[in-house]
């Protein structure tokens, strides 16, 4: 056995045994301790020294050995399962770094299209609307997913869904989570009254007598579904959350970071808890400001592991909205609206609060959904005069989509020791960023296909100067969601003493054409040494011979 890997397994598995007679071989006690060893693959390690092997062996919830196949089988004892790949490929398992998990069904919802950004015109969902109230009982919540043209129709508001369905809740929900739009019946049955002040964050459209048109928007949005969300079947959420975990073991993701917001965080714990889901979860706070404030507090009675595999950390601010809606906070105005530079959710002395909470000891993980650039400078300038860089680095200060993080604000960001964390793969300069020293982290933010992203990013087809290899494509949707949570050393890559969290894939994303990567999914998907999803063929699976 080469050093190298005599000395990666030793220096995690190998202990002192007490046996009658002589004490075994180094080799032996290592062999004795293997549970499981993939042989015969393309492992993608994603481990900078040692990026490349045929096999890897596993001992519980870690790997104790990479390397060649000679190398492994060596180690194979008489109770070890041996999996033989075939020249399949094997990634770590993916990271999603941003995604909002856990649908509650709410009555009737409905799909203008197929399409997961549907924009349908305001006629389309008026019709649709009144034919659902015409065959659903009164009183049940009907909900339809818009795009930017109904919630910019002025015409598309409240004493509109009230003429097609006066005797049911209405919902319009856009499908990037920034605007939302209720009828009378919905704002009555959440409490939401035409004397309602705007809560901190967020804000209620209101017609020039003052009354509101139904349309909510940033933190007034997410407050009200806050509140129907939570009226939800915690039997529902959990069967939500268990076809979720399906959907990720399907591609190979592991691990998820979710940005816990939608619904009370007592019910989100009891939810997970019950589910009992095989990948790994990591619930972000994401606080719901109320009368007194910024509510941090009300994530505080759950502990900071609510399950085997669900932790609580992290703390989510969105301090401005998205271009799609016009409500980012940019630089220079937007097109067709001269002096519109969209807005910041909260008053700059609130943000410069929010980062000032984040340098106190023990404090938690700031995950700041910014998109804007000119929200982007405001950040950075905040955070230089609050502390210097070397402050600021170890606390791994994320910037959710960073989009804004261009030019000169690039290396400040580098400096500060700022991650991006989903970024957006059409338009995000992935290439300069990572050049730069910028970490970046794949997340998923509800288009839930890891292989779409990494088609988008290796071919960059409006910018290809922008492009990046598919290796480190990889690694963006592995390491770098792994150091977006502080797991570097646990997850994000296949060596000697990391979780034996990993993928083995349909096909060869390295050499298939770019077109084809979206179609993948895994064939064998291990969380924490345990195979949690096999669609393998039968005759790979087998066990070591008897030595």
């Amino acid at each position: 056995m080469p050093v190298r890997l005599f000395v990666s397994v030793c220096a995690t598995v190998c202990v002192s045994v007490s046996l009658v007679g002589a004490q075994p071989s180094p080799r032996r006690a290592v062999a004795a301790r293997v549970d499981l060893v993939l042989t015969g693959g393309k492992v993608f390690t994603a481990d900078a020294a040692h990026p490349w092997a045929e096999a890897l062996a596993i001992h519980g919830a870690r790997i104790i050995a990479v390397g060649t196949n000679a190398e492994i089988r060596r180690l194979a004892g008489k109770t070890t399962r041996e999996i033989a790949l075939a020249g399949r490929v094997v990634i770590p398992g993916i990271n999603d770094a941003h995604d909002h998990v856990g649908d509650v069904p709410v009555g009737v919802d409905v799909r203008t299209s197929a399409a997961p950004t549907p924009d349908p015109t305001t006629t389309q969902v008026l019709d649709s609307v009144h034919a659902v109230a015409a065959r659903t009982p009164a009183g049940t919540w009907i909900k339809v997913t818009i795009g930017p043209r109904v919630l910019s129709d002025t015409a598309a508001r409240r004493s509109a869904l009230d003429r097609v369905a006066a005797r049911h809740p209405v919902l319009l929900w856009t499908w990037w989570g920034h605007g939302a739009v209720l009828n009378t019946t919905g704002l009555h049955l959440l409490g939401i009254a035409d004397s309602a002040v705007d809560p901190l964050g967020g804000w209620y459209e209101r017609d020039a007598a003052g009354r509101l048109t139904g349309a909510l928007y940033e933190y007034a949005e997410w407050g009200a579904l806050r509140r129907l969300y939570s009226r939800g079947s915690e039997r529902a959420l959990v069967a939500s959350l268990r076809a979720f975990a399906d959907t990720a073991l399907r591609m190979g993701v592991t691990t998820v970071q979710d940005m816990a917001g939608y619904v009370d965080p007592a019910l989100t714990a009891r939810a997970f808890r019950d589910a009992d889901l095989p990948i790994r979860m990591r619930l972000i706070r994401w606080s719901i400001p109320n009368a007194a404030g910024r509510n941090e507090a009300e994530w505080d009675s759950l502990t900071s592991r609510v399950g085997p595999r669900v932790v609580v950390s992290g703390r989510k601010w969105v301090l401005d909205a998205t271009p799609i809606e016009q409500n980012a906070l940019m630089r220079r105005p937007y097109p067709g609206r001269p002096g519109w530079y969209g807005r910041l959710n909260f008053p700059a002395d609130t943000v410069r609060a929010i980062l000032s909470t984040a340098l106190r000891a023990g404090a938690a993980q700031l995950c700041l959904h910014i998109v804007g650039d000119s929200t982007a400078a405001l950040v950075l300038n905040l955070m230089e005069g609050l502390a210097p860089d070397s402050v600021w680095r170890p606390l791994r200060v994320r910037f959710e989509h960073g989009n804004g993080i261009t030019g000169t604000q690039i290396d400040r960001a580098r400096r500060l020791g700022i991650v991006i964390a989903q970024a957006r793969p059409e338009s995000a300069p992935l290439r300069t960023w990572l050049e730069a020293g910028l970490p970046v982290a794949y997340g998923s933010d509800n288009l839930r296909n890891p292989f779409y992203f990494m088609m988008v990013v290796v071919t960059k087809p409006t910018s290809p100067d922008q492009a990046i290899s598919r290796e480190t494509a990889v690694t963006t949707l592995t390491r770098g969601p792994a150091y977006a949570e502080f797991a570097e050393r646990e997850k994000g890559s296949l060596a000697p003493g990391m979780l034996a969290d990993l993928a083995v894939l349909s096909q060869d994303i390295f050499i298939v054409p770019a077109a084809a990567l979206p179609a993948t999914t895994s064939m064998l998907t291990i969380v924490g040494g345990q195979v949690v999803r096999d669609l393998l063929p039968h005759a790979t699976s087998t066990h070591a011979r008897r030595r």
